[in-house]
């Protein structure tokens, strides 16, 4: 049974807590510690140089950014090209409060709290600077899944500020007899009474805005403002970048994403995957961890979509991405998976590239990365048999029940000297993927900050016009 909450005390990081054993004693690649050391002139140099209609004043301020709201993000992305051989990265999803700590070989190997250490000390502590703070408050760390990472930064926040640290399970449901928000504030519930927390770094991704209110007095890194507005939120992240990309037009920047309709009721969804040449992803807007979502690529899986229950009443649909035989023709052409290097059996896996990021007082910079290859290999032909998940679908996460996870690490790659040859990227890849998550996690943003009137307030009609989704609109916790 999993404990309502821990008390995490300084020097009780434990590397072997916080780690995929696989990960544990990894040496990274050169290639990706080489690229986590550029520095931002560099890589708008070397971007520029390669896309020289690029504004390169224009990129130098993207990634001097400090964003709002939407500060630690991590961009799924996975490597495409065209018949012709024009290679790109594309976003499929940029996340709020994202996984990929215990995935991450260590950079230096003298640093054993990595990456943990500079997401506290760069964009957690930085945020807090200059806030009210709830005097008497305690720090936490909430979360619902994935107790390695949590824990891992609840360990290097005790370590780093060297105080006592509140690791807190917050599940979906059935938290109100520990868990309550008072006039805005958290307090937790212990042995002493009521406390309450003046501060907290959320990994909290299920459904997160059901009981984590939009406006909270106790300071939340990212604050669930992002979440509804993009970063766990399909539906108006596909929106956020359509009209960033709009604003990038003249700087010839743009947002990488397949073709994407949204606001599509469940009955509207076969003319939208025939227009799409029968090959389409559905996706319901509000899930996460791979779960609701839906590779179409026979009728046998639509008929098996459709004939599914569904708490929401909109989705959206995407153009399919698979082999060059089967992918979506759509209004962008056809792309298809440059996928991993063939085996020695001649195999070629999907594989995505998640890179995670966060925003520092120099801008946005990168974390971490890790990849997740699908379960089968790519086939050339499609049957009505083909279950296309099982080559398509790279989510690591396996729903063992509700709020009970696990995570196949079987198909886990590694930004190291073993793995990342397989995934057959370069520098210029790892660059451009980068510069995708960046763009993405602004556009978020910038919708973040719509959301809100001149006085901070939530405009809900606004988001309602943009969402018009009843389910999800009743979810949301408006103080």
């Amino acid at each position: 049974m999993q404990k309502q909450h821990e008390v995490i005390l300084p020097q009780s990081f434990e590397a072997d807590r916080h780690w995929y054993p696989k990960a544990l004693n990894a040496t990274i690649h050169p290639m990706m510690a080489y690229f986590l050391n550029m520095s931002k002139d560099q890589i708008i140099e070397r971007y520029c140089h390669l896309h020289p209609k690029v504004d390169k004043k224009v990129l130098h301020d993207i990634l001097s950014s400090r964003p709002k709201y939407f500060r630690w993000a991590g961009a799924d992305l996975i490597n495409v090209t065209t018949a012709a051989g024009s290679k790109q990265m594309v976003v499929i999803e940029n996340n709020s409060c994202p996984s990929g700590q215990k995935s991450m070989p260590l950079i230096n190997d003298h640093d054993e709290l990595g990456s943990y250490r500079k997401l506290i000390e760069r964009t957690f502590l930085p945020s807090l600077r200059g806030q009210r703070l709830i005097t008497g408050g305690v720090m936490a760390v909430l979360y619902d899944k994935n107790y390695m990472e949590a824990s891992g930064y609840a360990a290097a926040l005790a370590e780093i500020l060297d105080e006592k640290i509140y690791l807190i399970y917050f599940p979906k449901s059935d938290y109100d007899h520990y868990l309550r928000f008072t006039d805005g504030v958290l307090e937790l519930k212990t042995d002493e009474g009521w406390i309450q927390i003046k501060a907290a770094f959320r990994y909290v991704t299920q459904k997160p805005w059901n009981r984590i209110p939009i406006h909270s007095k106790t300071k939340i890194l990212n604050p669930i403002l992002a979440c509804i507005s993009g970063g766990r939120n399909k539906m108006i992240a596909a929106k956020a970048y359509d009209i960033y990309n709009a604003e990038l037009a003249p700087s010839g920047l743009k947002i990488n994403v397949p073709e994407t309709i949204w606001d599509v009721s469940k009955n509207e969804i076969p003319l939208w995957v025939r227009k799409l040449g029968g090959h389409a992803v559905i996706k319901v807007p509000y899930s996460n961890a791979g779960q609701g979502v839906f590779t179409i690529v026979n009728a046998r899986e639509l008929d098996a979509f459709m004939e599914q229950e569904f708490e929401y009443d909109q989705f959206i649909v995407q153009s399919l991405i698979g082999n060059y035989q089967w992918s979506s023709t759509s209004s962008k052409g056809k792309l298809y998976h440059v996928g991993t290097m063939p085996t020695n059996k001649g195999a070629t896996y999907v594989f995505d590239l998640r890179i995670m990021v966060s925003a520092t007082l120099e801008g946005i910079k990168p974390l971490c990365a890790y990849s997740r290859r699908s379960k089968d290999p790519l086939q050339d032909q499609i049957l009505e048999s083909t279950h296309s998940w099982d080559m398509l679908g790279t989510n690591l996460s396996v729903k063992l029940g509700d709020n009970k996870w696990d995570s196949d690490t079987t198909r886990l790659l590694l930004m190291d000297r073993r793995d990342f040859n397989k995934l057959g990227i370069g520098l210029d890849d790892l660059i451009e993927g980068y510069i995708q998550t960046v763009l993405s996690m602004l556009a978020i943003d910038k919708m973040s900050q719509t959301f809100l009137n001149s006085k901070g307030k939530f405009r809900k009609r606004l988001f309602k016009s943009l969402n018009d989704d009843d389910s999800l609109i009743n979810e949301l916790y408006i103080e």
